[in-house]
């Protein structure tokens, strides 16, 4: 199976390539604005930032053997929607004691990881009543928050990749138009140059491909969105507020951006 670093572009990293940053993107809740789930009324993209060389040579490794030990294979896909439903690859999770045993395992190895999460919330029925018609789509507005994010997690690094999940394929044509206009307009704190020469490049990759750090993405944001609106997290919750990125005490506003304020 290819490695996600396969088929990106380094050429324009000017020192080793494996002194770099990667964030893997994940989404949680619809990005139609709409359609506004009451039971759901939140979109969240959520970014994993982790070293190119510890998500290669740890995080794969250490998922593979948690799916080995459970499941006994290595091709599975941990998706929180599945796993919660215990759908598909996921049956025998409806054994209570074996569902026990995961899902702690599952804990101990997502807080031992090393890794920093950010994550913008959209709180979709207020973004619409505030900007109306002007409202911008949920997922290309936090993408840009999720930049300024990111060039803060490279630091010394090299550089930085993006890993986001494919999906259909005029979204995907949206995006990839939306990552343009971010490299060549900038944000509103991150200017068009940095993120031009700092990120190497946005890549989309097929949820199948069985990438480590897109599933840690996946297992972080639902967590994120329900606790936006007050409900139990399917996950531990205190495991993932902890990697969240902070200052001083409070993740809010740092690694946790919930709009509108």
């Amino acid at each position: 199976m290819a490695r996600v670093e396969d088929n990106w572009p380094v050429l324009r990293l000017t020192r080793g390539s494996d002194a770099v940053k990667i964030m893997f993107l994940d989404e949680s809740g619809n990005h139609d604005l709409r359609r506004i789930d009451p039971q759901y009324p939140v979109f969240v993209l959520g970014g994993v930032i982790v070293d190119r060389t510890y998500a290669r040579t740890v995080i794969e490794p250490r998922l593979k053997e948690l799916k080995i030990a459970f499941f006994g294979r290595e091709d599975i896909v941990l998706h929180t929607a599945e796993l919660v439903r215990k759908q598909n690859a996921f049956t025998a999770l409806t054994d209570s004691e074996l569902h026990t045993r995961f899902l702690g395992a599952l804990t101990i190895l997502m807080r031992d990881l090393d890794y920093q999460v950010v994550a913008c919330a959209i709180k979709k029925s207020e973004h619409v009543a505030r900007y109306g018609p002007l409202a911008v789509d949920p997922y290309h507005f936090s993408l840009g928050i999720l930049v300024e994010q990111f060039l803060m997690g490279i630091g010394e690094a090299d550089g930085g990749l993006i890993c986001a999940e494919k999906r259909r394929p005029d979204l995907d044509h949206a995006l990839e138009l939306s990552w343009q206009r971010l490299r060549r307009e900038g944000t509103g704190t991150a200017s068009a140059r940095d993120i031009d020469e700092r990120i190497v490049d946005l890549s989309l990759k097929d949820k199948r491909l069985n990438i480590a750090g897109m599933q840690l993405a996946d297992l972080v944001v639902s967590p994120i969105g329900r606790a936006v609106i007050g409900k139990p997290a399917h996950a531990d919750w205190e495991v993932v507020s902890s990697k969240l990125r902070q200052r001083g005490e409070t993740y809010r506003g740092q690694g946790l951006i919930v709009l509108p304020e």
